[in-house]
């Protein structure tokens, strides 16, 4: 059983350690039979059956409750749960959530009744179309154009990796607007994925596969209340989006790392070397106590930045890039060691430690590179000194 001694640190209430046994229970007797041979039709299996359980309405405020708020401890403790038993798994949930964030936190009421209340159940999926093929982490960099014609905007340009592109049921979509340039231009809006105009121009496949896409928007119009927020908004809204969901990319990092360990564990228990079991080589002991810690270290990080969030701070843009930036960065590293220890098998296809091998990588990448978050660290710690 993975460990789970930290839903006792003081991040935490009794509500949450429930939700963690419950939810790590459900998903243990619910999700282990998954086909990932078809993964478009397994992320929507995944998500119906998230949806039919009650699971999904952690991604999204409750749209009749319209002073709701995202508890993202749950939503960390949530990712990392899936993380520890299926990439995809993980993968679907955070794309609920990511997809629908400036809904939940922005939306007008008739934008969340019309889709959070899909999104919550299963019933659609959502994506977060931000990323171009000239602008991936500098967003203020972006081509895509929104331009007012009458009661509508009509959209043109890419986006590109774009993760449930080609599966997804609605999109927000970040565009210029011309309100003014750079950042202060950029707007977003709501996009039903069988609008005309937008299509799928590519399917784009990665070494862990998940639903990704390139899209192309041609002439692409939708209705002014399509708007998410007002005129201008969209970089604000797209950097509170990623500063509330960042620290849950980190805690998908631990659930990977935790199994890691696990299966690490076991394999030491089990493989016998030189005539003794492998935990009793002090150098496999050192990889161990290395990988502890930092899954250890990590969680600490995570689970800071979720309790800060939810504590009442209005931004967490320091405590989410150390999160995301040091738990993906370690877990890479004790998954790494998993591999080293499994030998032969820890690079044969198929094996949990391969997959755990080939999914990490891209968190460090996604929803700010690592590099990133190290500029964006350096530069809190500059303002803070009157140095930048």
């Amino acid at each position: 059983m993975a460990d789970r001694s930290f839903l006792h640190w003081p991040f935490f209430e009794a509500r949450h350690a429930d939700f963690h046994d419950r939810f790590d229970d459900w998903v243990g007797r619910n999700l282990s039979d998954l086909d990932h041979s078809d993964v478009d039709g397994c992320c929507r299996a995944i998500a119906g059956r998230l949806g039919e359980a009650g699971w999904l309405m952690h991604s999204a405020i409750d749209p009749a409750d319209p002073g709701g708020k995202l508890d993202v401890r749950t939503l960390c403790l949530t990712r990392e749960i899936l993380a520890r038993h299926d990439g995809l798994a993980d993968f679907v949930f955070a794309m609920q959530g990511l997809g629908t964030g400036a809904l939940s936190l922005f939306g007008s009421s008739a934008q969340r009744e019309q889709w959070l209340s899909k999104t919550r159940c299963g019933e659609a999926l959502s994506a977060f179309a931000l990323s171009e093929p000239r602008s991936g982490s500098d967003v203020a960099n972006m081509d895509m154009t929104a331009v007012a014609d009458g009661n509508e905007y009509v959209l043109n340009g890419e986006k590109t990796w774009i993760s449930n592109g080609g599966i997804a049921d609605v999109y927000t979509v970040f565009a210029r607007t011309g309100d003014a340039p750079g950042a202060k231009g950029i707007s977003a809006f709501v996009v039903p994925a069988d609008t005309p105009g937008l299509s799928v121009a590519e399917r784009l496949e990665v070494v862990a596969p998940h639903p990704l896409a390139r899209l192309a928007f041609d002439d692409c119009r939708v209705p002014a209340e399509a708007m998410i927020g007002q005129s201008g908004d969209g970089f604000k809204i797209a950097m509170s989006v990623l500063d509330l969901f960042r620290s849950t990319v980190g805690a998908a990092a631990l659930g990977f790392a935790r199994r890691a360990l696990g299966e690490t564990l076991d394999r030491a228990a089990s493989r016998e070397l030189f005539g003794a079991p492998l935990a009793e080589l002090q150098m496999v002991q050192g990889h161990i106590a290395d990988m502890a810690l930092d899954i250890d270290a990590a969680a600490l990080l995570v689970y800071r930045a979720a309790w800060t969030k939810d504590s009442g701070a209005a931004r967490v843009t320091r405590e989410a890039a150390m999160a995301k930036l040091f738990a993906t960065d370690r877990a890479q590293e004790v998954i790494d060691k998993a591999v080293q220890i499994h030998g032969g098998d820890g690079v044969r296809k198929g094996h949990i430690v391969e997959s755990l091998y080939r999914e990490i990588r891209a968190l460090r990448i996604y929803e700010g590179a690592s590099d990133v978050q190290k500029v964006i660290i350096a530069r809190q710690a500059l303002a803070n000194t009157g140095g930048l």
